[in-house]
């Protein structure tokens, strides 16, 4: 899944080039990757790219392995369920017994062979099992932002140790005094958003919860012409989808649901001072990837794509440069810099965005 605008990374990220696209990780950009860490897994040929229309040449020069029925282009956005959707009908139409696994294009995990451990577990008992597989996240801190899955028992006597389990319950993000009471109890994991099931089960699942969107998703099938969607049938019926995530559509109502408790780090990287985790780091805990000379500096991320910088007195600072526009503001703000967009819109700036 490859859509958002991703609008906390400004002025990195534009319309045009969104966060998933952006090398913050490695010299490659995110979508680029997450491909290439399934590759053993999965092969170029079976990859499905689901973005926006706009983003549609981006994406094929990002990837040029990939033909171009392999990236799917939203007219609009309408959250992760019709994009599930749609993808799962388009792997069925290719592999009727297909299973896929679901990955956001802008996470980061480490170690790669744990993760892929794990993904192998997944993908079985999604196949064998028929059910709904999620990667539940060990939380590591009382974290507020993300939601929340409670483990439950074995799923069944054929999966050893607790490799696989039921999930309780889903939890919306919680208050920091829920989040901590979650750490303390234990047997609580971060949603991770990625997911392994059969596509047959999918769609059962979305038929049976989301019944609107199934019909609109088979009303949409009676528009194939030679195989494909023709984008004029698209771009009438996508923005009539339902709105909802797949999360709240489907998996808190499902009974099928189990899930692999990850074995591996996960940082789904939201803003610039989550960079701070991955990039590397001065004596004062100074985070950047360009040359840069801090006097009295402490705590503070630094991203100018080459450009030395200089910091003196300052702590706690992202400083990105974007080449014809800079944002400085506190680390605890970063989550804020979506605020920064809109001020932009408003003061007549939108050739920055």
């Amino acid at each position: 899944m490859a859509g958002g605008s991703g609008t906390r990374f400004w002025p990195w990220s534009r319309g045009s080039h969104p966060k998933q696209l952006l090398p913050l990780c490695t010299t490659a950009s995110m979508l680029a990757d997450t491909v290439h860490r399934v590759s053993r897994l999965v092969p170029p040929k079976n990859v499905v790219v689901v973005t926006g229309e706009a983003l549609r040449r981006t994406v094929l020069r990002d990837l040029p392995q990939l033909g171009r029925d392999q990236v799917l282009c939203e007219p609009v956005g309408r959250n992760t369920a019709p994009c599930i959707a749609w993808a799962a009908v388009e792997i069925a139409r290719r592999a009727p017994d297909g299973v896929m696994v679901v990955l956001p294009a802008d996470h980061v995990v480490t170690p790669i062979e744990r993760f892929l451990d794990d993904l192998r577990v997944a993908l079985a008992a999604a196949d064998e099992e028929r059910c709904l597989v999620t990667l539940g996240i060990r939380p590591t801190r009382p974290e507020t932002g993300y939601g929340y899955l409670r483990g439950g028992g074995r799923l069944s006597a054929r999966w050893p140790g607790k490799s696989l389990r039921r999930v309780a319950a889903f939890h919306e993000k919680p208050t920091e005094s829920r989040a901590r009471r979650f750490l303390r109890a234990g047997g609580y994991f971060w949603n991770s958003g990625m997911f392994a099931w059969r596509c047959d089960t999918i769609l059962e699942e979305i038929t049976l919860h989301l019944p609107e969107l199934a019909a609109a998703i088979r009303s949409l099938e009676t528009r194939r012409v030679r195989g494909r969607i023709p984008r004029s049938a698209l771009s009438t019926a996508y923005p009539r989808f339902p709105s909802i995530s797949i999360d709240h559509g489907v998996m808190e109502k499902s009974a099928r649901v189990a899930m692999v408790p990850a074995r591996f780090t996960w940082n789904d990287i939201g803003s610039w001072d989550a960079v701070g985790a991955i990039w590397p780091k001065d004596a004062a805990d100074n985070a950047s990837r360009d040359p840069l000379v801090a006097i009295d500096a402490r705590g503070n991320v630094v991203a100018t794509r080459g450009k030395p910088v200089a910091l003196l007195g300052v702590s706690g600072l992202a400083v990105v440069d974007g080449g014809d526009a800079i944002l400085v503001c506190p680390r605890e703000r970063a989550q804020d810099v979506r605020m920064v967009v809109a001020a932009l819109k408003g003061a007549g700036l939108g050739r920055l965005l």
